[in-house]
């Protein structure tokens, strides 16, 4: 499955649950609501942010699919964050924590693989865009020998 595709699939699974059940979510994070009465409005803001993410990469395509994909990244880097600032801060313990900062880590990493992964006879493979078109790169070649040969 194309990472995209994989983490786009995810958001919305993840999304619908918090949206659905933000005290089950809560559970699974291992939030306190006892404690904080408004989480499960948090927690439905978080869920519909990321249905709404992830459905959008999804029907997405082309130069806006990349820029979706960046996105996220950066909202998911946003989110390792927060989890790693409340860490610090005392907000949750050490082991909640890590249970927040790891899955939007892996969410940055998946993305980013996103960004560079391209689709060939049916199977995912990693390759960076390179710079200039083999076009572009003759035609720089070709000036440089010329320019070489005039000195």
């Amino acid at each position: 499955m194309n990472p995209v595709t994989g983490l786009s699939l995810g958001r919305i699974a993840i999304g619908a649950g918090a949206l659905a059940a933000p005290e089950l979510a809560s559970k699974l994070f291992k939030l306190d609501t006892a404690n904080n009465p408004q989480l499960p409005y948090m927690l439905r803001m978080f869920g519909s942010r990321e249905i709404a993410l992830g459905a959008v990469t999804l029907v997405s395509k082309g130069a806006a699919r990349r820029q979706l994909v960046a996105l996220g990244i950066a909202v998911d880097g946003a989110d390792a964050y927060a989890g790693y600032d409340a860490m610090q801060t005392g907000a949750v313990d050490q082991k909640v924590g890590i249970g927040l900062v790891a899955p939007a880590v892996f969410a940055v990493g998946a993305g980013f693989v996103g960004l560079f992964a391209r689709t060939r006879a049916g199977k995912t493979v990693v390759a960076v865009q390179p710079a200039l078109s083999k076009r572009q790169a003759r035609k720089a070649l070709k000036k440089a020998a010329k320019a070489q040969r005039s000195d």
